[in-house]
């Protein structure tokens, strides 16, 4: 498959089948069977050592399989007609997972920043493209139908560059979907372990997707219906003097794991019948390239 490419070093863009630049003759090293564009500088927003103990949360987790559930309906329903889709931040290759499972003849892409998530990736998906580069020099020109960012973008301090790169990655008639956390107010030990650099406000990532050339066709709050579950819990954990466990939310959840994700999967089905919540812990975004 002919890739459209963009150096990473000189920006030209070229089309072929071999990664090395016409222009400055840079091409992109191999580690453990996929191609890297970088060297990972310190976790810029995640801990490499965490993929490990994620790999294991994500199919336990009902807010995991929820949010995969959606992002192949708004995959469906934004985007019937695409083919090739790429996941920047991919991590252990859950949401490609997923949607290799929702949507088996789309081609798919895996990029992370770090070796320990795409080593996960490619023992779950044999056969899919996996490859490392940072989100902000995305090595990719007018390439795919699709580019997702899946509670990615908030890690990254220059968020605007990413919405860039996602932008010329995407054909003219693309687009991209995201999830992000939402509401500073609820910022928490779990945003601070996670290395969030921001919780989101609707209009200012509305705001950043304009200036990166991107038409919102669809936002909307999820996580919404359990919003008040997650407000009594944040504010436990304000007043509470135990040092913070990453897994003790989910491990507290867990009784009441099978209902969440049922309140959840009807907040689905809300968003698909038009229903758009005002609240919610995250937000979700399909736009397309201007």
């Amino acid at each position: 498959m002919v890739n459209i490419k963009r150096c990473v070093q000189c920006t030209t863009s070229f089309d072929s089948r071999d990664w090395r630049c016409p222009s400055c003759d840079f091409q992109p090293s191999w580690h453990d069977g996929f191609v890297s564009f970088c060297e990972p500088q310190g976790s810029d927003g995640f801990d490499p050592d965490a993929f490990d103990k994620l790999a294991l949360l994500e199919h336990a987790s009902f807010w995991f399989r929820s949010r995969n559930r959606l992002v192949a309906w708004a995959l469906r329903r934004y985007f019937p007609g695409a083919e090739r889709l790429l996941e920047i931040g991919c991590g252990t290759g859950y949401v490609l997972e997923g949607l290799s499972r929702a949507h088996p003849t789309l081609a798919l892409t895996g990029a992370d920043l770090h070796e320990g998530g795409l080593r996960h990736a490619a023992r779950r998906l044999p056969g899919v493209e996996l490859m490392q580069f940072d989100a902000r020099d995305i090595p990719f020109d007018g390439e795919f139908d699709v580019v997702g960012a899946f509670d990615v973008i908030e890690h990254v301090n220059a968020d605007e560059e990413v919405l860039a790169g996602m932008h010329a990655a995407v054909k003219p008639e693309g687009g991209i979907l995201l999830t992000v956390p939402q509401h500073p107010w609820l910022w928490s030990a779990a945003d601070v372990y996670a290395e969030h650099k921001r919780r989101y406000r609707r209009h200012e990532l509305l705001t950043k997707l304009a200036a990166a050339g991107f038409a919102v066709r669809r936002i909307t709050s999820f996580i919404s219906l359990l919003l008040p579950a997650m407000i009594a819990a944040r504010m436990r954990e304000r007043v509470s003097r135990r040092p913070y466990d990453p897994s003790r939310e989910h491990r507290e959840a867990e009784p009441a794991g099978e209902l969440m994700e049922r309140v959840v999967d009807l907040e689905r089905r809300l968003i698909a019948r038009g229903v758009d919540f005002p609240a919610g812990g995250s937000l979700l975004v399909a736009a397309i390239r201007l």
